[in-house]
């Protein structure tokens, strides 16, 4: 009796163990596949080949400027054939100036092309003195 009680509970530990670690694997993406997903997500960071043919400056938010926030904006964005910006999405810089370089880069226009565009734009923020 004693050795069937034994291994009952071998098996009911190796079956836990098994089970706990096929969830893990369900649970938990390969380390590749998490690398591809990594991939895909990343916006492109290749600069917008299309010719700007109107580019608004951005207005200086005047509370980056009492504070001296200064840097570089990046957006990703994506121009409709007929030149018109479809979207944009920060990809970097100071959260106070993103709104800024958003609201100007709505405004541009671009020279029509057969398809969409995407790239990054970069607006700098200096502040005068």
């Amino acid at each position: 009796m004693r050795l069937a009680t034994i291994e009952r509970t071998i098996v009911s530990l190796v079956l836990a163990l098994w089970l706990a670690t096929a969830g893990a694997v369900l649970l938990c993406p390969a380390p590749a596949m998490a690398q591809e997903q990594l991939k895909t997500e990343q916006p492109k960071t290749e600069e917008l080949t299309r010719k700007a043919k109107v580019r608004v400056e951005p207005v200086y938010p005047d509370v980056a400027r009492r504070m001296s926030i200064a840097g570089t904006v990046r957006l990703a964005v994506i121009v409709a054939p007929n030149g018109t910006v479809k979207s944009s999405k920060p990809v970097g810089g100071h959260p106070l100036l993103v709104s800024a370089a958003m609201d100007a880069m709505k405004r541009w226009k671009f020279e029509p092309a057969t398809t969409e565009s995407s790239g990054i734009v970069e607006f700098k923020f200096e502040p005068q003195h």
